[in-house]
């Protein structure tokens, strides 16, 4: 049997800073180099974790002006590298990557990655049903697709047509060797003091600043909460970045949340915020597998979330590890998080069952699937839990 390591070659748009992104880097950083050899492919290099990537890994950056023309490009690349895996990690650049494959008549095995709901509530049925015609189509040429959730799974199955065979739920590797040291790292920012969060309790949202994120709920609840609870001071900080962030902080502006609100920007460690929040908020329209929920269950802290199609509901034992609310519904946030709030004794109950909860988004588990997904093999041969 050859000893030859597995050349894979990654391909994705850019590596920026968003869940798809840092699981690119988790698998650059991880997988065995004793049986792998690594390649990233870039539309373009740029991105937040861009300096991030090992040394090791060879990046190819295609110089595409989009997304959408870049299937050329890595056709070539395909090509003249001759990979033994083409994976896609990217769920809105994987009909490029299968287009690319067909043009190199490659005989690579090509594994694809979808990483959100396939139906979505910021987009229009206009868009999302010529959408989901052409995947159908493509992502039958691909030997196995991962998907993030058990909700996406069955998305693929039930709106793609696609066989329960070639289809592997991969949770995202979050809780990593390091985990406890990066949520152990010191936080200057005032807000975050031990003295500071003993007199007003800071809560935490973390995740790119767009629209499907859905922050203008998560403000309207803070104003809510803070209107039904007068005599108790409290701070909302939101980490990362995006398009939308002027139009959020005028809207903070508007709701005169500017002195409790802010906007720290991307911090490529963010558990070190979680841990010291008293909760975590998220009010997104739609998800995938939520990674900013793991890593706060991980760091023992509750969470207040809205039950969106498909990740919160997995990770969140609604009641017990956690509060699942409608979404878009403010007012529900608002009372969840009160709650928690008002009750000390919940909020430490809820956050030690997170963080046993959470254990099962270890990196090594999902590593060993990722693993098989790559070379093939069955799951349970890989050492993946199921």
């Amino acid at each position: 049997m050859s000893n030859a390591r597995t050349r894979v070659m990654l391909f994705r748009p850019t590596l920026a800073d968003g869940g798809a992104d840092r699981v690119t880097l988790t698998l650059l950083e991880t997988l065995d180099r004793k049986r792998f050899e690594l390649t990233l492919v870039l539309v373009k290099k740029t991105g937040a974790l861009v300096s991030a990537i090992p040394a090791d890994v060879d990046v190819i950056d295609l110089h595409a002006s989009r997304l959408a023309l870049a299937a050329p490009a890595l056709a070539r690349v395909i090509r003249q590298r001759k990979p033994d895996v083409v994976m896609c990690t990217a769920g809105g650049a994987n009909v490029v990557c299968v287009t690319a494959h067909g043009l190199a008549r490659s005989n690579a095995r090509l594994v694809l990655s979808e990483r959100s709901a396939l139906r979505r509530a910021d987009r229009a049925n206009l868009r999302t049903m010529p959408e989901l015609l052409l995947k159908r189509a493509m992502y039958r040429r691909a030997d196995a697709v991962t998907a993030v959730s058990d909700g996406v799974a069955h998305d693929l199955q039930t709106e793609l047509g696609l066989p329960a065979s070639r289809i592997i739920t991969v949770y995202n590797p979050v809780v990593t060797d390091d985990f406890a040291a990066l949520a152990a790292a010191p936080v200057e920012h005032p807000w975050f003091s031990d003295a500071e969060r003993a007199r007003v309790p800071v809560l935490v949202a973390c995740g790119r600043l767009v629209a499907i994120k859905d922050y203008p709920t998560m403000l309207v609840a803070f104003a809510q909460l803070r209107r039904a609870m007068p005599n108790q001071p409290l701070r909302l900080a939101i980490l990362g970045h995006g398009p939308d962030r002027g139009a959020l902080q005028d809207f903070a502006v508007s709701l005169r949340l500017a002195e409790d609100v802010t906007f720290l920007g991307f911090d490529p460690n963010p558990m070190r915020y979680m841990a010291r929040a008293t909760l975590l908020l998220q009010s997104s329209q739609a998800e995938g597998l939520p990674g900013v929920i793991i890593q706060a269950g991980a760091c023992g802290v509750p969470v207040v979330a809205t039950d969106c199609d498909h990740g919160p509901r997995e990770v969140i034992e609604h009641g017990t590890t956690g509060i699942l609310v409608p979404v878009g519904d403010a007012e529900a946030l608002a009372d969840a998080a009160r709650a928690l709030l008002l009750d000390p004794q919940l909020r430490q109950q809820m956050g030690a069952a997170a963080k046993l909860r959470t254990q099962r988004y270890r990196a090594s588990e999902s590593l060993a699937r990722y693993e098989a997904a790559l070379l093939g093999t069955s799951v349970a041969a890989s050492g993946a839990a199921a």
